[in-house]
């Protein structure tokens, strides 16, 4: 409902009412001084009796009266657009802070299961939709309830028969405009819709288009484009004609009840029960009165887009958060490194089972590598230790803690992540290294640096680590793991989970790197997910996976001479690449 939507928004702009208030005297004040001019046009038009009977000196002091309300109605009007610009824009910045800390709130699973593009045509345009129908809509609201008011009493005060006319008409011009209003809003949240399917498919085209050539996908992408953008066009010219209706609907009513004026303040006159100037003023009067209807339908359009998009912006702000932290949750300073997996299930989709009965034991300082074939559970694991999914059944623990009764934020600092698919954001090589500790200097930059050996490549840069980088460009695939890499260096954790951590790297660095690794990971248990069985020979411990179940475990060794499922997977690489 509307009404829900308004109330919401009301409560972001609550903080702002001094604004509010100042902006509504304004209005006032400015209407007051632009209705006061139609009773001195009157007057001047009284002291015109005829030819040669002109009372100039009244109707010069009429004037100057005239002009210092124009005046005055310009200058209020000019402060009541300063004060509804501020409420609405510091209001639409809260909002957008609100729902840009939801996200950092909800659980991992509702941003994996919507499409990035949406979410942030959510964040960006939705909001922006929100604020044009804001600003619109204040100036329109404000304006117009002061002016119909306004208009109404200086009419009554002319002549009530025919104030009654108008009075009597007006609830025609506003059924049209609320039935049109009410059948066009659908049409509004639709609009909205295919423009956020629109936004994530142009992201994933844009974030992919080495994939989409490399494939020669150009074509059908277009197509599909295409196809969005048609479904676009069409609820767009839908919704904007079903709201075009509304404006010239109530100008057709309006001009009825401006004629009806005319007749009756006509007849009125030539009777005697008013004069010629209190007719014009009276003209002039019901024009401005049916103008704020025209005004407030020409709007109608910015406020259901408004609504629609404040709808789908209020969706992820009434998306649950992510379970908070146990009451007293302990705050991890540091860490043994024992990890204890004990009878762990866990699946993304409730009837489709992933992990079941999971159980792994981690003692200080070891080399746990995990392998298997993809979607037997290897990254499931991750997520689960680092809490980014929590179990269904069982429970992990870190030194003998359950995780759920740790601060989420100190127990994942207790690990040190690096992932297949590098991260880095647009700025300095300095700032990407120092992502995860802020405080580090120069010298501990300069050394992680050296240590994931990407100290060469860094000084051959144009500005060594203040060259600026983006966040697809600037730097190979390879070179954006290694300083995602220098990352973790930088922050020496207690633990390490390394999800195919060398994967873009070649074998010449990645040798460099894993002597690296070697030394980082001595004294710190350790998380290996890989599937270059080659690169794991020296694990202390192999578990390996197969439809979320380890089937066998041990070191390299032992698994060759069982000649099992290890053996095979590590066989079957040998022979794939002779």
């Amino acid at each position: 409902m509307n009404r829900n939507v308004i109330k919401r928004l009301a409560g972001f702009l609550k903080p702002y009412r001094g604004y509010l208030i100042l902006a509504l005297v304004s209005a006032v004040i400015s209407v007051a001084m632009s209705l006061w001019a139609p009773v001195l046009i009157g007057s001047a038009v009284d002291l015109i009796v005829g030819p040669g009977q002109v009372e100039f000196a009244g109707v010069l002091s009429v004037l100057a009266k005239i002009g210092a309300a124009i005046g005055l109605s310009a200058l209020f009007q000019w402060l009541m657009a300063r004060c509804t610009n501020h409420v609405t824009y510091y209001a639409v910045r809260d909002l957008r802070i609100r729902v840009f800390e939801k996200l950092k709130t909800v659980p991992l699973k509702y941003v994996d299961s919507h499409a990035h593009g949406d979410l942030i045509s959510r964040v960006v345009n939705d909001i922006d939709q929100i604020s044009d129908g804001l600003l619109q809509g204040f100036a329109q609201l404000f304006t117009g309830a002061v002016t119909i008011v306004g208009t109404l009493l200086f009419m009554l005060s002319i002549n009530v028969n025919i104030t009654l006319v108008v009075v009597l008409i007006t609830p025609l011009s506003l059924g049209v405009a609320a039935f049109i209003a009410k059948k066009s809003f659908h049409l509004f949240r639709e609009q909205a819709a295919v423009r956020g399917e629109l936004s994530g498919y142009v992201e994933e085209m844009v974030g992919n288009q080495k994939v989409v050539k490399a494939f020669g996908y150009e074509e059908e992408a277009q197509q599909k484009f295409e196809e969005i953008n048609g479904r676009l066009q069409d609820s767009g010219v839908k919704s904007q004609f079903a709201s075009s209706l509304t404006n010239p609907s109530t100008r057709f009513v309006n001009a009825i009840v401006y004629a009806a004026v005319g007749i009756a303040g006509a007849l009125s006159a030539i009777s005697g029960g008013i004069t010629v100037g209190q007719l014009s003023s009276f003209l002039i009067y019901a024009n401005q009165y049916t103008k704020p209807f025209n005004e407030i339908s020409g709007v109608v359009t910015e406020l259901q887009t408004a609504f629609a998009s404040a709808r789908r912006v209020f969706e992820v702000l009434d998306e649950p958060s992510e379970t908070p932290d146990a009451p007293g949750a302990a705050v991890m300073r540091d860490s043994k490194g024992n990890v204890e997996i004990e009878n762990v299930s866990f699946s993304y989709v409730p009837d489709r089972k992933l992990i079941e009965g999971l159980n792994v034991y981690a003692q200080s300082g070891q080399r746990i590598a995990i392998v298997g074939p993809t979607g037997s559970g290897k990254t499931t694991i991750i997520n689960l230790l680092m809490r980014f999914y929590d179990t269904d059944k069982g429970v992990i623990r870190i030194d003998g803690m359950d995780i759920r009764l740790m601060t989420r934020n100190s127990m994942r600092a207790l690990y040190g992540m690096v992932l297949q698919e590098t991260w880095l954001f647009a700025g300095s090589i300095r700032d990407n290294i120092a992502y995860g500790k802020p405080d580090a200097t120069e010298e501990e930059i300069v050394a992680a640096a050296k240590s994931a050996h990407a100290h060469s490549f860094i000084r051959r840069l144009p500005d060594g680590y203040d060259t600026i980088i983006a966040e697809d460009g600037g730097v190979s695939q390879g070179q954006k793991q290694l300083l995602c890499i220098a990352r973790v260096m930088l922050t020496r954790p207690p633990m390490l989970i390394l999800d195919e951590a060398t994967s873009s790297i070649d074998t010449r660095t990645e040798m460099m790197i894993q002597s690296a690794f070697s030394k980082l990971m001595k004294g710190r248990t350790s998380f290996v997910v890989a599937h270059r069985l080659s690169t794991i020979r020296e694990a202390d411990c192999i578990l390996v996976m197969n439809e979320g179940h380890i089937v066998e475990q041990g070191t390299h060794k032992e698994l060759m001479e069982q000649g099992g499922f290890y053996a095979s997977l590590y066989n079957s690489q040998f022979e794939r690449a002779q």
